[in-house]
This record gives structure tokens, C-alpha cells and sequence, in this order.
């Protein structure tokens, strides 16, 4: 694609394909034809999820330990965290599904697009790996001093921001790179 020739339909074909995960759960993706097939897949994912667990469990174990927070009180934390995660899981879905429409209306752009958000997720996820990585060793070690006092007291909230920050100014980078380098121009024939 660099050199400007390509076979566009053995583009499409290659990326049909998928990776390695499709190549042993294709049949399993497959099962998914309809949208209202997401909903019940969701919801089993939901019930396998353990934050919500861990929500109820922290609270009650919080209120049995005080004896102040009353039955309701508990049960409505995981519902409430379900809330709150089916909102931004809704506001993604509708983000992703615009990015997902343009990038898949040409193959050049599915590349572009992969390659962009990919790099992006394996650096989010190595930089928040190292720091519980450097966190634990920093608990284990007793290490303390300007550096690790500081990551010690890092707020993943305020880390989450700054990834949701940082996805967004990617994107907004990604896209501002593919119009003024003119990139579809270029590759897109």
C-alpha cells in the first residue's frame, strides 16, 4: 500500500479474514447474526463481570462491619455501578459505531484505522501495567522517595480520564492526519 499499488480486493479478502482469535472461534462469532443476539451475550457477560460483585461485597462487608448501612443501600450500589457502565457502554457503542462506519467503508481506511487504535490500546495498557506493576514492587520493596511517592499516590480516576482524554486527541490526531496528508488520495485507488 506504501508504494501506492495494491490489489484492493485481496485487501478485503486478507482482511476478512480476521487474526488468530477468528481463525478458532469463527464458528462461535458466526452464532451472532442478528443485533438482538448482542443483548443476551451482553447480559452473560454482565452476570461473568465480578465488579459488580465486588461493589456488593465491599459494601456489605463495610455495612456488617459499621452495622449503619441499611440492606437497600447495598443492593443499590451494584445497580447503580450496572447504570452508570450501560451509559458509557452506550455512549461508546454510538462513538465506536460512527469510527467503525467510516473506517469500513474502505479498506485503506480499515488499515488506517486498526493500525491506529491498536498502537493506541497496546500503549494505554503497557503504561497502566507498569503502574501497578511499579506499584506492587513499590508496596513489596518499602520503597518511598519523590518518584515513588508520587506514583504511589497516582489516582486511577484521574488516570482514566487521562486515557479517555488521550483516546480522543488521538483520534482527533488520526483523522487531521489522514485529510492533510491525504492519505484515501494517495492509497485509496
Amino acid at each position: 500500500m506504501r508504494g501506492g499499488h495494491y490489489d484492493r480486493e485481496r485487501l478485503e479478502n486478507r482482511l476478512l479474514e480476521r487474526g488468530m482469535m477468528s481463525r478458532f472461534f469463527g464458528r462461535f462469532f458466526r452464532l451472532i447474526d442478528a443485533s438482538w443476539k448482542m443483548y443476551p451475550l451482553g447480559l452473560l457477560f454482565g452476570l461473568g463481570f465480578d465488579t459488580a460483585t465486588e461493589v456488593g461485597l465491599l459494601a456489605l462487608a463495610a455495612g456488617v462491619a459499621t452495622d449503619t448501612l441499611p440492606l437497600l443501600g447495598i443492593l443499590s450500589l451494584p445497580v447503580l455501578f450496572a447504570a452508570g457502565m450501560g451509559m458509557m457502554d452506550t455512549l461508546d457503542g454510538a462513538f465506536m459505531a460512527g469510527a467503525y462506519g467510516w473506517a469500513f467503508s474502505n479498506p485503506v481506511r480499515k488499515v488506517y484505522y486498526n493500525i491506529t487504535v491498536t498502537s493506541l490500546s497496546i500503549m494505554v495498557a503497557l503504561a497502566i501495567g507498569t503502574v501497578e506493576l511499579l506499584q506492587v514492587l513499590s508496596a513489596r520493596l518499602a520503597l518511598s522517595g519523590g518518584f515513588w511517592d508520587w506514583l504511589n499516590g497516582l489516582d486511577f480516576e484521574t488516570l482514566g480520564y487521562a486515557v479517555v482524554t488521550l483516546f480522543l486527541l488521538m483520534w482527533a490526531g488520526s483523522v487531521s492526519i489522514w485529510k492533510l496528508r491525504r492519505i484515501e488520495d494517495r492509497w485509496g485507488r
